[in-house]
C-alpha cells in the first residue's frame, strides 16, 4: 500500500462526507465467514466525526452476512445501495427502487429455462430461486442461504435483478443476444452472473444519496473490490481498491490499500487525520 501524501491525506479529510464500503472481500471474508476485527472501530470512527458510513453492494439485504447485518445494526447504519444500485435507502427513506418491467423479465425467464440455466430473482428483501441444484448452490451458498424455492415469484413481486447460473463455456449464448437489451451482465462468480438494468451501477445508487443529503459525489470515498465496482470507483472523489481487488478495477481506483485479509479498509482511513 503506497503512503498517502500528508497535504493529500488532509485534504480528504475536509473532502470527505460519506464513506461507502463493498461487503465481499473489501469489509468482509465470504470465504471463512470473516469480518476482522478492525473494521468495527475504523467504521465508528468514520462516525464519530460525523461521515455518513454506507453500504453499497451487489447483495440485496436479505442475502446480507449475519456479521454485517449485526454490525450496521450496533453502528446504526441506515443508507444502503443494494443490488448493485437498484435500491437505495437513506435514513429510512427509499430514494431508488428499480424493479425490471414484468415484460423484459418474462422472455428473459424463458430463455433461461429454454437453456436449462438456473436463476435467482431477487428485491431487497427476499431471495428466490428456480431450483436447487449443485451448479446453483456452489455459487449462492458461500453468499446466503437465505432463500427459497419459487421460479414464478417475478410474476407476482417487484425484481431488482436476477442471477444466472451458468460458466463462461455459455457465455456465447448471451453475447449479442436482443433479450438483454437494456440490461447489464456482470459476472460474480465462474458459476454465476447479476443481470440487472444497463444504466444501474453503485454509483448511480451513491449519486441519490448524495443528492439527497446536499453534496456531490466529490465528497464521497468508496472502497470496493470487484467488477461491479467500476463505476463507483471512478466517480466518487476518492475510489480505493482493495490489494485483493480484480485487476480490471485497479485502474479505475485513485489508490490501492491492503487485502481485505491484512486490514486494508483500516489501514488506509487511519492516514486520515479526519478529527483534526
Amino acid at each position: 500500500m503506497q503512503k498517502l501524501d500528508t497535504a493529500v491525506a488532509t485534504q480528504y479529510a475536509a473532502q470527505v462526507k460519506a464513506v461507502f464500503f463493498d461487503i465481499d472481500d473489501t469489509l468482509y471474508m465470504k470465504d471463512g465467514d470473516l469480518l476482522r476485527e478492525s473494521v468495527e472501530p475504523a467504521l465508528r470512527r468514520l462516525q464519530d466525526t460525523g461521515i455518513l458510513v454506507g453500504i453499497a453492494s451487489g447483495r440485496v439485504e436479505a442475502s446480507f452476512p449475519e456479521k454485517i447485518t449485526a454490525l450496521t445494526k450496533r453502528l446504526g447504519i441506515d443508507t444502503f445501495v443494494t443490488g448493485n444500485g437498484q435500491f437505495v435507502k437513506c435514513k429510512g427513506k427509499i430514494l431508488r427502487n428499480a424493479a425490471l418491467p414484468v415484460a423484459t423479465l418474462q422472455p428473459l425467464i424463458h430463455f433461461l429455462q429454454t437453456h436449462h440455466i438456473d436463476y435467482a430473482t431477487l428485491n431487497n428483501d427476499a431471495l428466490k430461486v428456480s431450483a436447487i441444484t449443485p451448479k446453483l448452490r456452489g455459487a449462492l451458498d458461500p453468499i446466503t442461504l437465505n432463500y427459497q424455492v419459487d421460479p414464478n415469484y417475478y410474476l407476482h413481486h417487484p425484481v431488482l435483478q436476477v442471477l444466472a447460473f451458468f460458466n463462461e463455456s455459455q457465455d456465447h449464448l448471451f453475447k449479442h443476444n436482443p433479450i438483454l437489451d437494456g440490461l447489464k451482465v456482470l459476472r460474480w462468480h465462474e458459476e454465476s452472473v447479476d443481470i440487472f438494468i444497463e444504466s444501474g451501477s453503485k454509483a448511480m445508487g451513491i449519486a441519490c444519496v448524495a443528492e439527497y443529503l446536499g453534496f456531490g459525489m466529490e465528497n464521497v470515498m468508496a472502497f470496493g473490490d470487484g467488477l461491479n465496482d467500476i463505476e463507483m470507483l471512478s466517480e466518487v472523489g476518492v475510489g480505493v481498491a482493495m490489494g485483493n481487488a480484480h485487476p480490471e478495477l485497479v485502474p479505475h481506483a485513485k489508490h490501492q490499500t491492503l487485502a481485505v485479509h491484512e486490514d486494508g479498509v483500516a489501514a488506509f482511513l487511519a492516514q486520515i487525520p479526519w478529527s483534526e
